[in-house]
């Protein structure tokens, strides 16, 4: 689209609760640090409820799209699974949703950042696969769904010489923090990986193809490594041209 202000608008999807908690009625959520994070890096954030048949609507309005995370699973059909592991979770609206805007923007090249769940997500998108619970599938895990807090590290992982992401940190290793059961399991080229942690499980996936479509199973909104914060920097940039 044709950009008309000094910051490019960069739609942000949400996460759906059931009634509870907030609120009687069913309600939308996002963390604060996914929006202030995109304002620090020059973004402006707009949240994107979810409305499948307004995805084309949404796309037409941005410059760029992060997909988030959340506390739910990627419907295994969608990536021809024959079977759902007891663990797996649904939001099918959601899911829904992201995977029409995700592919609406990849079609459009438009920049895109898939973030933990968001990463898998735009993996199943790009053809790839998932692992439906990590501590069934790799041999001696780390703690994935790290014990300490969300704004601290919980492992490290390596980043992949030759890709975007490295060009973009700058660096082999960072640390990171961790909140996830599930994991791409294979990539679909022109796809390929970006990160891995220690236990061999994929953190990141790009297309290569395009000037920005990076997924990292990571959370860099709470920037708990100096380099998370130079993610959406790239990101906006790359929004803004």
């Amino acid at each position: 689209m044709v950009q008309t202000q000094s910051r490019p608008i960069i739609g942000i999807t949400v996460d759906a609760e059931q009634p509870g908690g907030y609120s009687k009625f069913p309600w939308y959520a996002l963390r604060e640090n996914y929006a202030g994070v995109v304002v620090k890096a020059g973004g402006l954030p707009m949240f994107l409820p979810h409305e499948p048949a307004l995805a084309e609507a949404y796309l037409d309005r941005i410059d760029g799209l992060i997909v988030t995370g959340g506390a739910f699973d990627v419907d295994p059909a969608l990536y021809g699974a024959n079977s759902v592991h007891e663990t797996v979770t649904l939001k099918e609206t959601r899911t829904q949703f992201e995977l029409a805007i995700t592919k609406g923007a990849i079609d459009r090249g438009m920049p895109l950042l898939g973030i933990c769940g968001g990463q898998q997500l735009l993996n199943v998108a790009l053809g790839g696969t998932l692992i439906q619970h990590i501590p069934d599938s790799v041999k001696n895990p780390l703690a994935h769904e790290q014990p300490n807090p969300r704004n601290e590290p919980g492992h490290s992982v390596a980043i992949a010489a030759g890709t975007k992401l490295r060009d973009i940190v700058g660096v082999a290793e960072m640390r990171v923090n961790s909140a996830h059961h599930q994991a791409a399991a294979t990539v679909s080229a022109p796809c390929v990986i970006n990160a891995i942690a220690p236990d061999g499980v994929i953190e990141g996936v790009e297309d290569p193809n395009l000037e920005f479509c990076i997924g990292v199973q990571w959370h860099p909104e709470f920037e708990v490594d100096p380099h998370d914060i130079r993610i959406f920097e790239a990101f906006v940039a790359a929004a803004g041209r």
